[in-house]
This record gives structure tokens, C-alpha cells and sequence, in this order.
């Protein structure tokens, strides 16, 4: 399926999900020429014989041929396992990551929300402490699937990533991060690097949690909770709270990040949030990862966050009733 690009290492790809993300990225990779094993779900046997076709304003492009598995445990030892499942699958990974990791590679959960690398680190201990580096990755995407092996790529496609350690100690700058960020830069994908993946996770929640949250309990794109005065106040008290409780955990999350976040939106295409789009076809939301696990954390280190609280009370009411009927 291709070669590594010139002059970099030949790093091996495995993609644990491929969906609206995971499909994404896994595909400009082996579009740029690194090898990527692909493992899918209920259009497995649909890419296996057709390949994988992305939508992009960056460029459309169809990949004919990709290797696409059905069953992790017949995936080959990757360099780097991208772990893109939505977090309410996490139950899997003891079962998808330990056939597919190398000792000496690197595991990136490419995941919304918040405390899924203490688990991982547990399922891989062995693999840690033989020098496996495990890392947090927070993409800033707007990209959906929409039919099998069809990935449709709206805007925005950059990827923020940090290493982890125990209890969320910074790590800094890693040569595997910096060995990452080369190959995602060659295929068109801007990479940030962070010392800090606690403080990273915090600062992706100051999105996720307004606009996933309000996108299902007001039935609304994200051009459209902007657009309305009420709503918009909604998103910047939201906000407020997320960055009071990352401020509870010793992580200060400036005013700047939150206009930031907010101006972005502003300029992004009509979307539909990742969570609004599970609700809406009757998926399992991820209100833990994204709320009720932040949520616990910032409360216990005494944080007050009544509006995070009602709207995660509200999502697990929707997501009762939607799994329910």
C-alpha cells in the first residue's frame, strides 16, 4: 500500500475505528504514502473490496485499495495504534489494543472527553513499562460518515496531542511526539504538540461540552446556536464553567482559549455536532466521557458547575430514552 515519504522513518499505522475520524486521518496517511491497517466495523467487507472515498475542500480522493480488517487479532504490530472509537466503545480495548501494539511504538487515543488513558495505561502496563508511550490526541475535525467506506470532510482537520503519565503529570516534548507530528504534517494534517495533556483535555472540553451538549437538548447545528443571542450566552456560561473547573484541577485556562474557541465556531461551516449526529441515529452518547467524568473530577476538587450538572442531567435522560426505544 505505499511507502513512507522520503526521508522519514518507515512508521507503521493501525487505525482502532475507522469512522468520520479515524477514516479521515488513517486515509491521508496512507494517501501520503505511509503503510495503515484499517480496522472496521459493519462496512469491513465493503473497504476491503472497494477502498475508502474522502470529501474534502482540501481535495477529494479515493483510496481503491487499503488493508482492512475485520478481527484486531489478524492486524499486524503497528508503530503507532490511533485508537478513533467513540468513548462509549471503551469496553473494547483490552480486547483490541494488546494484539496490535508494539513495546517500543506508541498508543494515541484520538477521543473526546476525559480519562481514558488511566484505563489504557492499566490494559497496557507491561507494554508501559517496557517503553510504550501512551498519548492523549484531541482533533479539532469536522468530518462525518456518511455510507460505508465514505468519509465527508467539512472543515478544520488539526490534531493536538500530549503524552500521558500518572495522575495527569506533564511530560513535555517526547521524541515519539515529535517523530508523530512529522508523519501527520506530511500528509497535510497540522499537529500541535503539548507538555501538558491534562490542561490539553480541559481546554477541548471548553468546546465540546457547550456545543455537543446544547446541539442535542436544543435540537441545533452550530451555526445556529451562535446565531441566536440566548443561545450564545448559554455557550460563553458554559464555557465559564469549564474553565472554572479545569482552574479547580491547577490548569488556568485563559480568556483568550475561550474567544478563541468561540470566534472558530463562528467561521465554521453549518455543523452538526458528533453527539448530535449519535442521538439523531439513535447511537449511544458519550455524556460520560464528555461530562460526567470531567464533571466528577472538578466537583471532587470543589468546584461548583450547575449548568455542566443540569445539561449532563439532561443528556442522560435523552440518551436513557434513546437507547431504551
Amino acid at each position: 500500500m505505499g511507502t513512507s515519504p522520503e526521508g522519514a522513518a518507515n512508521r507503521t499505522y493501525a487505525i482502532i475505528g475507522t469512522g468520520a475520524v479515524g477514516g479521515f486521518y488513517g486515509a491521508r496517511l496512507q494517501k501520503a504514502g505511509y503503510t495503515v491497517h484499517f480496522l472496521l466495523n459493519s462496512d469491513c467487507e465493503y473497504v476491503r473490496d472497494r477502498g475508502l472515498v474522502v470529501e474534502s475542500p482540501y481535495g477529494d480522493f479515493t483510496l481503491p485499495q487499503v488493508n482492512a480488517y475485520c478481527d484486531v487479532r489478524d492486524m499486524p504490530r503497528c508503530d503507532v495504534v490511533v485508537v478513533a472509537l467513540k468513548a462509549t466503545r471503551n469496553e473494547l480495548l483490552p480486547e483490541l489494543l494488546p494484539p496490535v501494539v508494539k513495546e517500543t511504538g506508541a498508543v494515541l487515543l484520538l477521543q473526546n472527553g476525559w480519562d481514558a488513558e488511566p484505563e489504557a495505561a492499566k490494559i497496557l502496563s507491561s507494554e508501559v513499562e517496557k517503553g510504550l508511550a501512551l498519548m492523549g490526541g484531541l482533533a479539532f475535525l469536522c468530518s462525518n460518515k456518511t455510507a460505508p467506506g465514505h468519509i465527508r470532510h467539512v472543515d478544520y482537520s488539526e490534531i493536538t496531542i500530549a503524552e500521558y503519565a500518572s495522575d495527569y503529570r506533564p511530560c513535555g516534548i517526547t521524541e515519539k511526539m515529535l517523530e508523530i507530528k512529522s508523519d501527520f504534517e506530511s500528509a497535510g494534517i497540522p499537529m500541535e504538540l503539548r507538555e501538558d495533556l491534562l490542561e490539553a483535555r480541559w481546554q477541548k472540553l471548553v468546546w465540546n461540552i457547550p456545543y455537543n451538549g446544547l446541539s442535542v437538548v436544543l435540537d441545533a447545528r452550530t451555526d445556529e446556536l451562535m446565531a441566536d443571542p440566548d443561545t450564545r450566552y448559554l455557550l460563553e456560561e458554559l464555557m465559564r464553567e469549564v474553565v472554572a473547573g479545569a482552574a479547580a484541577l491547577g490548569r488556568v485556562i485563559p480568556e483568550s482559549f475561550m474567544r478563541k474557541m468561540l470566534d472558530r465556531t463562528e467561521t465554521m461551516k453549518p455543523y452538526l455536532t458528533s453527539m448530535k449526529l449519535d442521538f439523531d441515529n439513535k447511537r449511544p452518547l458519550e455524556v460520560e466521557a464528555i461530562f460526567g467524568n470531567p464533571l466528577r473530577a472538578a466537583t471532587s476538587a470543589g468546584a461548583k458547575l450547575p449548568q455542566i450538572e443540569m445539561l449532563y442531567r439532561q443528556l442522560k435522560f435523552l440518551d436513557s430514552g434513546c437507547n431504551s426505544g
